[in-house]
């Protein structure tokens, strides 16, 4: 049995849905039941005796338009494990893009940031080299970013204090710098926090890394190792917007693109278009009166 959820419009819904319908009846993939989730209000459920990710989230989009949604192989359930990118996912900015505009080299970090997260760079080397640019940068101009520049987007708090307060296990796994990531962790509610070192001397930066390498398969590996202590049958929630997130969106039940790009949009089996990230608490059947708002 598959499993679509998508955050729908009243407006002409009907319409929508019976023209959706017979697309997928003339695809071969037939709907087995559809209706309203009561207790989400605007969440619409359909499910399909069998189909596939891809065919399903393009039709869904062709007659609903570019909205939220989620697909999984069987009933969707709330997740024992969250694990999330931080940068342009649980925060609205690249920390090094912002970083680097202290230094007066934004537009040329941020260029080989958009190129690396479409999966057309080499992660490491293109972090390396951005990193490097930043060579003699006073520390403090760190404390300064945070301070003025990164902000949580719109529901990511709900979102993991939520998830928490349903025993789930919240972790942050960046590409991005603890200098950074351990303050939005605690910001947000995170229990664990993975990410890049940036080496430091006598207050300022070096232009190098110290430690090693936080990326594509860091963020897979942490996901595998958190995923183990739980046992079988724990479903996992993944979310990230680019190339290096791609592994882990795969290897959970519910991969989550929020805004993504192409590639990582793609390989996800669910697409959050909306701004707010607590809108992935209605297509897991949180009601609202259950979230933790606080």
């Amino acid at each position: 049995m598959i499993i679509a959820r998508l955050i729908a419009e009243a407006n002409s819904l009907e319409t929508r849905l019976d023209a959706a319908s017979t697309a997928f009846e003339q695809a071969g993939t037939p709907v087995a039941m559809a209706g309203m989730l009561d207790f989400c209000g605007d969440v619409l459920q359909i499910s399909f005796p069998h189909g596939e990710t891809s065919q399903i989230v393009d039709t869904l989009t062709e007659h609903f338009g570019e909205v939220d949604v989620l697909v999984a192989d069987h009933q969707i359930e709330i997740p024992r494990l969250f694990v999330s990118d931080m940068d342009s996912t649980m925060i609205g900015q690249e920390c090094i893009d912002e970083l680097a505009d202290f230094a007066g080299i934004k537009e040329k970090v941020s260029e080989i940031t958009e190129r690396a997260m479409r999966g057309e760079l080499e992660f490491e080397s293109a972090l390396r080299e951005r990193v490097a640019l930043l060579e003699g940068l006073g520390e403090r101009a760190i404390d300064n970013c945070l301070a003025e520049r990164i902000a949580p987007v719109p529901g990511a708090r709900i979102l993991v204090e939520t998830l928490k307060s349903k025993g789930c296990r919240t972790v942050l796994v960046t590409g991005g710098f603890h200098h950074f990531a351990d303050r939005v962790g605690q910001q947000l509610g995170f229990e664990r926090v993975v990410g890049n070192r940036l080496a430091v001397s006598t207050g300022v930066l070096t232009g190098k890394l110290a430690g090693p390498i936080s990326d594509a398969s860091t963020k897979l590996t942490t996901l595998q190792e958190e995923r183990a202590k739980l046992g079988d049958g724990a479903r996992v929630l993944a979310t990230g917007d680019g190339a290096n997130d791609i592994p882990m969106m795969e290897a959970a039940d519910y991969g989550i693109a929020y805004r993504g790009k192409p590639k990582a949009r793609d390989a996800a089996n669910g697409r959050i278009i909306s701004e707010d990230l607590s809108v992935v608490l209605k297509l897991l059947g949180i009601p609202r009166e259950e979230w933790v708002t606080g």
